[in-house]
């Protein structure tokens, strides 16, 4: 077996069972769970209705590139969501159907890195556990680029020495971002092009978050929309992962897309077609309608607007917490800065699982960044997120 698996550390998930194994929560109380960030929001009927239609799609094979016509609505979409010059991105060489972007945030970097040179990936910390083990499996070495509060949770580009930056292969973004629902501003990416222009990497922005924001008059940023005003038309360094997880309530549809310079989707494509992972057509046929229908997506957004309204209005007076911009995440610091005691009595008292912050994230010179905080995803419906953080302020004003 590749020796490498045994570098991979245990999933965020695995460790918060284990540290609940030996509490019993109340049995006169419902469990909600705030812990997984899985939408629970209904789907939009009309892409329900196109999977029943094109059902017998299933019988034939799809190809890695997939239809024409869904690379051309992607395409669309990113036009216009992100003020792109119409026709700079070629929906036939820049854009690629996926299988949601766990799968191809994984994939890319086994693609991605030279492994006869030094291959460092740097990734914000906290982060989404898959930057890391994909690293590791590709023999790649983790680069952390800690999040604190006072930078907005947002890694300090300045603070990484350029003989550093010199290893580095690949930078991933993720904007907004997971746990902390920051938000990468466009100087930030701009800088970012700028030392991948002098240090020859490549940037990685993940943007499965982008569609659920708070403010409707101020939509995060994106990668290719920085390109742009840098006059960028060709992409070159970048890509970008997009999904209808979030976005449209479908995690369980596995469909999203990466985009951006030709020279590194043609490649990414032939390493696809080995890895046997083309998007079967009934879902490509869902997808271009899901693509296409953004009322379901404005209402998607107002739901989880009126969420954050409630629990913040509650939690707000016993909890520390900055609203964040976007995602469906709250990053709360604990009271006495042991997140993992703060989850695991939470749940014995009140029946609410929440995630400690050190799960997503490493230690590093400066401790973890992540400790001192849990990670509540607002994923509920209004009713029974509400009644969760009710829950969690019964249980602060008690013990604190």
């Amino acid at each position: 077996m590749n020796p490498e698996l045994d570098a991979l550390r245990p999933y965020p998930f695995e460790r918060l069972k284990a540290l609940m194994a030996s509490a019993n929560a109340p049995t006169d109380l419902a469990h909600i769970p705030l812990s997984i960030g899985e939408p629970q929001h209904a789907p939009p009927t009309c892409v329900l209705d196109s999977l029943n239609r094109h059902a017998g799609e299933a019988a034939r094979y799809p190809t890695i590139l997939g239809l024409p016509e869904l690379r051309g609505t992607i395409t669309d979409w990113a036009t216009r969501r992100f003020g792109l010059v119409p026709q700079s991105l070629d929906p036939q060489r820049q854009v690629l159907p996926v299988n949601g972007t766990r799968e191809a945030i994984f994939a890319f970097v086994q693609a991605a890195l030279d492994r006869s040179r030094p291959a460092r990936v740097a990734m914000p910390n906290p982060f989404y556990q898959i930057y890391e083990g994909a690293t590791l499996l590709a023999g790649g070495q983790p680069l952390y680029l800690d999040c604190h509060a006072e930078n907005g949770f947002r890694p300090d580009l300045e603070a990484v020495p350029a003989e550093t930056w010199s290893e580095v292969q690949l930078v991933f973004v993720c904007s907004p971002g997971n746990p902390t629902g920051a938000v990468t501003p466009l100087q930030d990416f701009k800088r970012l092009i700028r030392l991948a222009d002098e240090h020859d990497f490549i940037i990685a922005s993940d943007e499965c978050y982008s569609e659920l924001y708070l403010d409707e008059s101020a939509p995060p940023p994106g990668l290719l929309e920085a390109c742009v005003a840098l006059g960028r038309h060709d992409y070159r360094r970048c890509i970008v992962f997009h999904s209808l997880s979030k976005r449209s309530n479908l995690p369980g549809l596995r469909s999203g897309f990466v985009a951006g310079d030709e020279a590194l989707i043609t490649p990414f494509a032939r390493y696809r077609t080995y890895h046997g992972c083309a998007m079967p057509l009934q879902v490509q046929q869902a997808s271009i309608v899901a693509w296409r229908d953004e009322p379901h997506v404005l209402a998607n957004r107002h739901a989880y607007r009126q969420k954050f309204a409630a629990v913040s209005e509650c939690l707000a007076p016993v909890l520390d917490f900055a609203p964040p911009r976007a995602s469906f995440y709250l990053w709360p610091a604990v009271p006495d800065g042991d997140d993992e005691a703060f989850a695991r009595e939470l749940y014995a008292e009140q029946h609410v699982t929440v995630l400690p912050g050190r799960y997503m994230s490493r230690d590093s010179p400066q401790g973890n960044p992540g400790a001192g905080h849990v990670r509540m995803a607002l994923v509920a419906n209004v009713d029974a997120t509400l009644e969760a953080a009710r829950r969690i302020r019964r249980f602060v004003e008690r013990r604190y």
